[in-house]
């Protein structure tokens, strides 16, 4: 099994003193302490000895530390200027391990495959909260080497991620991310296993690259305007919703005919794969 040396309590307060961030950080982050955490990441992510690995918001390298032993090479994303000294202690003992200093939703893919040497096919990591969501289906959509993720989010945000249609947490972000890829497994990890302990919950999920297909012609970016219309006014009907940000009434009902959907319906009852059939029935 795959451990990190500071998933404990004891060896994070230790390397937090020994670079003066004990104060700053511990008010600000929390660390995850939980070794049985790391080892259940690491055998979701199933990363083989070829692999380059991405991580965003490695903090002080509990994660990191672990993943170092499974992969080829990992690169973390961290924007944080006052853990750059813990980082470059680790890349000096670790010559698989490259860092980016910088916000992980501004660094483009061709830094990213730069400081690799090649395209990242794993995106492994504990992510901000704030930013969890967002990250995740960027990196998807500017990645397309990246085969799967394996995420820890709060738990809202796995919800979220794993929605079916109808589901109350189902929306425009599910059905987006529906695009380019699914949910394969899924733990919760209790505010216990962090140092501090957090005031949510969070859930470590695995999303493998494989969306719903798209038809001859028809790009993400087509179906993605289709998705942001439906769902710009929730509490109407589709087709009030779509009519009023942007599209013809006339057209819409075409595509509605055409398709089957009914125009009356809500957007949270439709699947990832009817907004492609709506969006190519548009096209047409």
């Amino acid at each position: 099994m795959t451990t990190s040396p500071l998933a404990s309590a004891t060896a994070t307060r230790e390397l937090l003193e020994a670079f003066g961030l004990a104060t700053k950080h511990r008010l600000g982050q929390n660390f995850l302490i939980d070794n049985h955490v790391i080892e259940r990441i690491c055998g979701l992510a199933q990363i083989s000895p070829d692999e380059r690995v991405l991580e965003v918001g490695p903090g002080i390298g509990t994660l990191t530390l672990a993943l170092l032993q499974e992969a080829a090479q990992v690169t973390s994303i961290e924007a944080d200027p006052e853990l750059e000294q813990v980082l470059w202690s680790h890349s000096v003992e670790h010559e698989n391990f490259v860092f980016i200093m910088g916000d992980a939703l501004k660094v483009g893919p061709e830094q990213v495959a730069e400081a690799t040497g090649a395209a990242p096919t794993v995106f492994v990591a504990n992510l901000p909260y704030n930013v969890a969501a967002t990250i995740i289906l960027q990196f998807f959509q500017t990645m397309p080497a990246l085969q799967r993720a394996v995420v820890m989010v709060q738990k809202e945000v796995a919800d979220r991620i794993s929605a079916t249609p109808g589901n109350k947490t189902y929306g425009g972000y599910t059905a987006k991310l529906g695009l380019y890829g699914h949910v394969t497994g899924r733990f919760e990890v209790p505010p216990r296993c962090f140092m501090p302990a957090p005031h949510v919950d969070s859930a470590v999920v695995r999303i493998e690259r494989g969306g719903e297909p798209l038809p001859e012609g028809l790009a993400a970016a087509d179906v993605t305007t289709v998705i942001d219309a439906a769902f710009a006014q929730r509490r109407k009907t589709i087709r009030n919703s779509m009519g009023a940000n942007g599209y013809e009434k006339d057209a819409l009902d075409a595509a509605f005919a055409a398709t089957g959907i009914s125009p009356t319906a809500r957007a949270e009852t439709l699947s990832t794969a009817d907004f492609i059939r709506l969006a190519a029935a548009l096209d047409r």
